[in-house]
C-alpha cells in the first residue's frame, strides 16, 4: 500500500495524491510511504524515483544495519524501529532529497502512522519541508525506545528490593536478555546519529542541527540506562551467588565439625567391632562404659579444640 502526502506552494496539504502528479509545478515537497508494498508498487522505486539499485536492494533484504549512504540528489538511511512485544528491531528505509522523503517498510510502523497523523493535523509542519519530516520520524523512533527501557528498570528495582531467590534470578537473566536485544537496536542507531552529525556530505543547517543533537542526546541517555541496568543485573546475580556461596560454606562448616568429631569416635568403635578372640577389653566388666567414657572425652576435646579455633563464631 502506498500513502502519499503533497504540500503545495501555498502550503495546502493534498492527501493520497497520484504518484504521477508529484512532479507538478505547484508541489513544494512530498512524502511517499511504501507500507508493505506489492511487487508492482516496489518497482516504482526504480521506474519512477530512479533510486540506486544498491539502495533498492537494501530495502528488499532485511535486516540491514542502521546506516547512511549518499547518492546524487538524495541520501539513503536505514533505521531500526523497535517491536515492543518481542524487543527485536524492524527495518525502516528512508530516502531524503531536497523536496521529497520516501519511506519504505515491509511491516506496519506505528512511528510512521503517528507522524502521518501529525502532518494531517499540524499545519506548522507543512512549512518545514521533507528533512523536518525525517527528523520527526527519527525522534519518534527514539521516543519509542524509552518505555521498554523504563519498564525493565522498574522491574529491576522491584527485584533489588526483594530477597534474591532462584525465581528472581531467573527473572534477572530474562531481563538481561531483553537488555541485550535493546542494546543491539539502540547502539547502532546511536552510531548512525553520530555519522549524521559528523558527515561531510550531509549538510545540516545550523537551525536543524540542534534537533538531531537532541535525538543523539536521547540515544546517549538510553545507552547509559541500558549499561546501568546491565550492571545492576550483574550485581544482583553476583549478590545471589555470594549469598549462596556463604550459605554453602556454613553448611560445609557444620558438616566438617560433625565429621571431625565423629571420625575418632568411629575409629574407636570400629576397633571394638572387629570381634577378634583375644581382646582383653572385651572381658573387662566395665569395658563398655570405659570405652563410652573415652569416646565422650575424645569428642569433648575435639569440640573444645574447634571452639578455640573460632569455628563456632
Amino acid at each position: 500500500m502506498i500513502h502519499t502526502f503533497a504540500v503545495t506552494a501555498d502550503l495546502m496539504l493534498i492527501n493520497d495524491i497520484q504518484v504521477n502528479r508529484l512532479s507538478d509545478e505547484n508541489i513544494k515537497w512530498f512524502w511517499v510511504d511504501f507500507d508493505s508494498p506489492t511487487e508492482e508498487e516496489t518497482l516504482l522505486l526504480k521506474t519512477y524515483f530512479s533510486f540506486h539499485p544498491l539502495a533498492i536492494e537494501d530495502c528488499l533484504h532485511f535486516l540491514q544495519r542502521p546506516k547512511l549512504d549518499h547518492y546524487e540528489g538524495y541520501d539513503f538511511f536505514v533505521l531500526h524501529t523497535l517491536n515492543q512485544s518481542s524487543l527485536t528491531p524492524e527495518e525502516l528505509d528512508v530516502f531524503v532529497g531536497h523536496n521529497f522523503i520516501v519511506t519504505f517498510h515491509l511491516t506496519a510502523s506505528v512511528e510512521i502512522e503517528f507522524i502521518q497523523q501529525r502532518v494531517m493535523e499540524d499545519k506548522a509542519v507543512l512549512s518545514k519541508g521533507a528533512k523536518y519530516i525525517y527528523y520527526l520520524i527519527m525522534d519518534k523512533i527514539v521516543d519509542e525506545f524509552f518505555p521498554s527501557v523504563y519498564q525493565m528498570e522498574d522491574e529491576l528495582n522491584e527485584i533489588e528490593a526483594k530477597d534474591a531467590n532462584q525465581n528472581l534470578i531467573e527473572d534477572v537473566y530474562e531481563i538481561r536478555k531483553k537488555l541485550l536485544r535493546l542494546r543491539r537496536t539502540i547502539f547502532p542507531m546511536r552510531e548512525l546519529l553520530y555519522r549524521i552529525l559528523n558527515s561531510e556530505n550531509l549538510i545540516i543547517p545550523k537551525d536543524e542541527r540542534i534537533y538531531f543533537m537532541d535525538i543523539y542526546d536521547h540515544l546517549l541517555k538510553l545507552s547509559e540506562m541500558i549499561e546501568s541496568n546491565r550492571e545492576m543485573t550483574a550485581d544482583i546475580r553476583d549478590s545471589y551467588l555470594s549469598i549462596n556461596s556463604d550459605r554453602m560454606n556454613k553448611i560445609m562448616k557444620t558438616l566438617t565439625v560433625m565429621t571431625s568429631v565423629f571420625v575418632p569416635l568411629t575409629f574407636i568403635a570400629s576397633i571394638y567391632g572387629m570381634n577378634f578372640e583375644y581382646m582383653p577389653e572385651l572381658t573387662w566388666h566395665f569395658g563398655y562404659f570405659g570405652v563410652l567414657a573415652i569416646m565422650l572425652v575424645v569428642g569433648s576435646i575435639m569440640l573444645i579444640g574447634l571452639w578455640l579455633k573460632g569455628w563456632f563464631k
